[in-house]
């Protein structure tokens, strides 16, 4: 939908006359139903009679169409502003204008992440460049009017409060700013010129309109692209029972295409192929011309998938195919042909940085979808905020109509393949009793060490291998070294170079938290073989090898598991409502939050498909496992 569309001309006349703000606030009010915040309403204020200067350039054709705030289908994104006409050659053009009101930015080396103010303070954000370029992708991929219309698409942005530096224009965003070019405060004429390009006649075919009323399914090209991905990749092949029911959920996607709203629940353990369904799920059904995306809490699994599916660690036009839970949370009904849900016991109750939006993930996700797909393991719950159960997710579907459809996933290949190992973890951590008491060794190879430091060594040198092991901890220290804080920022570049998150003296043993970086590709980099991980960026992901250091809120006494959440810094997130929460419940509170940190333990434990490393910080606790080994 589109807020504001009218002719070049008539738009020149809402700025001059000072009032075009109000015009487009009342708009998003009566079409979006929405109240404007007094930040987008001056936004809107500062920034349109910005570009309404540019538009009187009489080269500058007065039945050009204009277009404000173009809400994207099936999408939360808006572009700001869209000139439309022809070129000389009477070919159809957009020009999509991504508009900021930044004077300053600071570099990062996130791909396509810039940092810069806003009004609670500096974040990171997608720099311009990005942001326009995306959105042109969206509608090439999905916008039947642009994809066989013939609706050229120029993207660009103008930043016109900014003077051009080493930062917004650095050659690390040179892909971005050369799809969609930034243009600064003094490239006025600049812009104009990139404007005159494209706009040599006004807008005869009505484009704005086409585009507005135009089909939304996935173009040919990007559902050719999709299957050109994942063909011949060895990670993404499906074996047995995931094959069957991944068919089935082909069938299930038919069913909703014809109105009867379906979900299906897909429970099943670590390394039984959950992920690699879902990535050929999100394949097919783009190939089916159905509008899905794949879905997780945790942003590491979408990072990692998406890279790992792409070969390339850089956003590419299918980066708006992987989402996160909270992006439903305000989406009309049936808006997706399809949400994959991947790691669904991770979903929250609200959405948002401050969880203040929406009302449950569960719901929105259903609601949104005439399929949806959870694939779910209630054993890898790792925070007090995980909601994510299949009682929950049924409750949801019945009262939103939604056939409910039931499968497991019984064998698994991570881990050796062993289902003896598994079980075996479940009952050393105190998860439920097994009669896997001892480990054999030909089951699973799992050491246990006395230093940490020979832990360090041996996944180095397992590491030169394949680059596929790490050493990954629970959240038993702070994060010292956060680059985002006022006491690292505070400190010398030497007192920096000599600050450690987790630190044993008496081994000579020091390494920093993951992150800093890498972010959610920390699994990936080659590099981050020198930090520990946590269970934000290793869940739903595997390595050959696995290094785990076990910290003092698991420890054994008397071969009896104890739980100890003192232990967890107060940056903790997982845990960070504990207190309240057993005081309020004392029984349920504590078994809860015993839960979260042998779950997270699992999980962590669970990682590696050929070994399991262990040091813990705790002696007694070091030899409770070593008797369990046989």
């Amino acid at each position: 939908m589109i807020v504001y569309n009218s002719s070049k001309e008539q738009f020149i006349k809402d700025f001059s006359e000072g009032c075009i703000e109000d015009i487009v606030r009342d708009s998003v009010q009566e079409k979006l139903h929405k109240n404007v915040g007094e930040s987008e309403y001056r936004s809107w204020a500062n920034s349109l009679p910005m570009v309404g200067m540019l538009l009187t350039d009489n080269d500058i054709p007065d039945d050009a169409g204009v277009a404000i705030e173009y809400s994207i289908p099936s999408t939360q994104n808006r572009i700001d502003f869209i000139v439309s006409g022809q070129n000389e050659k009477n070919e159809d053009q957009a020009i999509l204008i991504e508009l900021k009101q930044w004077s300053k930015a600071t570099l990062t080396n996130k791909d396509a992440i810039v940092n810069t103010r806003f009004s609670h303070g500096n974040k990171d954000t997608q720099h311009p460049s990005y942001q326009a370029w995306s959105y042109s992708m969206l509608l090439q991929s999905y916008n039947v009017a642009v994809h066989e219309g013939n609706i050229n698409l120029n993207p660009c942005a103008y930043l016109h409060n900014y003077k051009e530096d080493d930062v917004i224009k650095n050659e690390f965003y040179a892909e971005y700013l050369d799809a969609a070019p930034v243009f600064c405060k003094d490239e006025k004429k600049n812009l104009k010129d990139f404007i005159k390009k494209y706009i040599k006649f006004g807008d005869k075919n009505n484009i704005i309109f086409k585009i507005e009323n135009g089909e939304i399914r996935p173009s040919k090209v990007l559902a050719d692209s999709m299957v050109s991905l994942i063909k011949g990749n060895k990670e993404f092949v499906l074996i047995n029972e995931q094959k069957e029911i991944y068919e089935e959920a082909k069938l299930l996607a038919k069913k909703a295409k014809t109105g009867n709203k379906q979900v299906l629940i897909i429970e099943g353990g670590p390394g039984t192929g959950k992920s690699v369904i879902a990535i050929n799920l999100l394949v097919d059904y783009t190939k089916m011309g159905l509008i899905s995306q794949y879905v997780t809490r945790n942003s590491a699994p979408r990072a990692v998938y998406e890279a790992k599916l792409t070969k390339t660690m850089k956003k590419t036009q299918f980066s708006n195919m992987f989402k996160g839970s909270g992006a439903f949370h305000d989406t009309n009904a049936d808006t997706f042909d399809a949400l994959i849900v991947d790691e669904a016991h991770r979903l929250n109750l609200k959405s948002g940085m401050f969880s203040n939006l929406g009302e449950n993930q569960v719901k929105e996700i259903i609601n949104a979808s005439l399929l949806s797909v959870f694939f779910i393991d209630e054993n890898q719950k790792v925070t007090l905020k995980d909601i994510g159960s299949k009682s929950e997710i049924e409750k949801w579907a019945e009262e939103l109509g939604a056939k409910v459809t039931n499968r497991e996933l019984e064998s698994q290949f991570r881990c050796a393949g062993s289902d003896g190992y598994l079980s075996w973890l479940d009952n050393s951590l105190g998860i439920r009793n097994t009669a896997n008491m001892l480990l054999e060794s030909k089951e699973y190879k799992f050491k246990v060490y006395d230093n940490p430091t020979e832990l360090k060594a041996e996944i180095f040198r397992l590491n030169n291998q394949k680059n596929s092991a790490r050493i990954v901890a629970g959240y038993c220290w702070k994060w010292v070294t956060a680059s985002n804080t006022k006491s690292w920022k505070s400190l010398s570049k030497a007192q920096q170079e000599n600050l450690f998150d987790i630190e044993f003296p008496e081994f000579d043993f020091k390494m920093r938290w993951n992150l800093k970086d890498d972010g959610m590709l920390w699994l990936l980099k080659e590099s981050s073989i020198n930090e520990v991980g946590c269970i934000h960026t290793c869940q739903g992901l595997e390595l050959e090898h696995i290094g785990v250091i076990i910290g003092d809120d698991f420890i054994v006494r008397d071969n009896e598991v104890i739980i100890n959440p003192n232990a967890h810094p107060g940056g903790d997130k997982a845990l960070q409502t504990w207190r309240k929460l057993i005081k309020e419940s004392p029984v349920e509170g504590k078994k809860r939050v015993e839960e979260v940190i042998k779950n997270t333990y699992r999980t962590l434990m669970t990682r590696g498909s050929k070994s399991c490393h262990l040091y813990c910080t705790d002696k007694e606790t070091r030899e409770y496992f070593k008797k369990l080994i046989n």
